[in-house]
């Protein structure tokens, strides 16, 4: 009897249960339904932009200096004196004196060139003297034999030659004397241009001999960067081929940017020429941009500099933008709008996706210049689909900032 209780008694438990769990379930609200979302894919999208005009070429290198010379003396001795600013990073000016060599030894061969020279006068006079005697004596002699035919005199007879050794031998002594005041002169090296020393070797008391380098000095007129381009940007730049080396007469205009203590700064430069050969190793094009003055201050490119503006070092990683050829029906789009098979997916104003076969010029960081069937103001997807059929639809949403 107490089994059968106790099965009645865990059957009430279970029904009593399974009531419970039925009344709270019909207490619950019911969930809200929604309808399922579209199957549209999202995509982020940019702005085509028209941009007719110059397409920029863009490229970098180090900047070096335009005319840069090895400082040697032409003659050798004992340094006298060193001009202060004939030191490294120091500024020169043309003709100003970068140091001296004694010059006492060149003073006394100078001393005795004029005195050989001297003495070769006084033997040119003598000989003038003798020829102008032998002449006469001659003329004297031929007018005795009036009758007599007589041969023509000898030129030794009326002392020709030895005028003419004593000319020769005034002449060599003369040259000597120039040599020598030429060697006087040259005990006093000059700059042979404004400029800056790049390195120096020289001080007072040091012996240096004729040709032996002491020190560069670079040009502070111009600088130059090459840069390496591959030979479709080469190909955008107008005229390259028709430039002559120092001839700014047909200037395609450049800018160069350098960076100096997190600020950028600019300086304007033109394209001097190009090399004419291909880098066996990159198969690039050597352009070459030339800065006139490049020592003078830079234009900050994004506000005032807080530290002052710095000149354009030599030996400095620059970029540069060349001012390209100019095309009218050209556009502007966002770098990442660029499909493979060079084309774009165009989005009109009812989010159908079109494909536009594009002709790519040129490319930057974010940017690039393309011709096709664009329009300006058109919209572009960037991102958000790994592919896109023309006719499919897309949601769109903001450009990024």
């Amino acid at each position: 009897m107490g089994r059968v209780t106790g099965f009645l008694a865990a059957l009430v438990i279970v029904a009593a249960s399974v009531t419970l769990a039925m009344f709270l379930i019909s207490l619950a609200p019911e969930p809200e339904s929604r309808e399922l979302p579209p199957q549209i894919p999202f995509v982020l999208t940019g702005t085509v932009t028209s941009s007719p005009g110059a397409i920029p070429v863009f490229g970098s290198g180090t900047v070096r200096p335009a005319r840069e010379v090895n400082i040697a003396p032409q003659v050798g001795g004992r340094v006298e004196s060193v001009n202060p600013a004939f030191r490294s990073g120091g500024r020169v000016e043309a003709g100003q004196t970068l140091f001296e060599i004694e010059e006492e030894d060149y003073r006394y061969r100078v001393e005795v060139a004029m005195a050989d020279v001297a003495a070769r006068q006084v033997a040119l006079l003598e000989a003038w003297e003798q020829a102008e005697i032998a002449t006469a004596e001659y003329e004297s002699f031929s007018r005795r034999q009036a009758g007599d035919a007589l041969a023509e005199p000898s030129p030794l007879t009326l002392r020709q030659p030895q005028l003419q050794a004593a000319e020769a031998a005034l002449a060599r002594d003369e040259a000597r004397l120039a040599e020598a005041r030429l060697a006087l002169s040259r005990t006093v090296i000059t700059a042979p241009f404004d400029g800056f020393v790049r390195a120096e070797s020289v001080d007072a008391g040091q012996i240096v001999a004729a040709g032996q380098s002491v020190g560069s000095l670079f040009a502070a007129d111009a600088a130059e960067i090459l840069v390496a381009l591959p030979d479709s940007d080469a190909a955008l730049i107008p005229g390259l081929w028709e430039l002559r080396a120092g001839d700014d007469s047909q200037q395609v205009t450049a800018r160069v940017i350098a960076e100096y203590g997190e600020q950028g700064f600019a300086w304007s430069g033109y394209v001097d020429r190009a090399e004419a050969s291909v880098d066996a190793q990159t198969r690039t094009v050597d352009v070459v941009i030339r800065v006139p003055d490049p020592f003078t201050a830079g234009a900050p490119v994004n506000g005032p500099a807080a530290g002052g503006n710095p000149p354009l070092l030599v030996g400095e990683y620059v970029d540069v933008e060349i001012e390209g050829i100019v095309m009218a029906n050209i556009f502007r789009i966002p770098r990442a709008a660029l499909q493979a098979g060079n084309e774009v997916w165009a989005v009109d104003g009812g989010g159908t996706v079109g494909i536009v076969p594009v002709r790519i010029f040129q490319r930057a960081d974010d940017e690039a210049w393309v011709t096709g069937a664009l329009q300006a103001g058109q919209r572009v997807i960037t991102g958000g689909v790994q592919f896109a059929i023309e006719g499919m639809r897309v949601l769109t949403g903001p450009e990024p900032l």
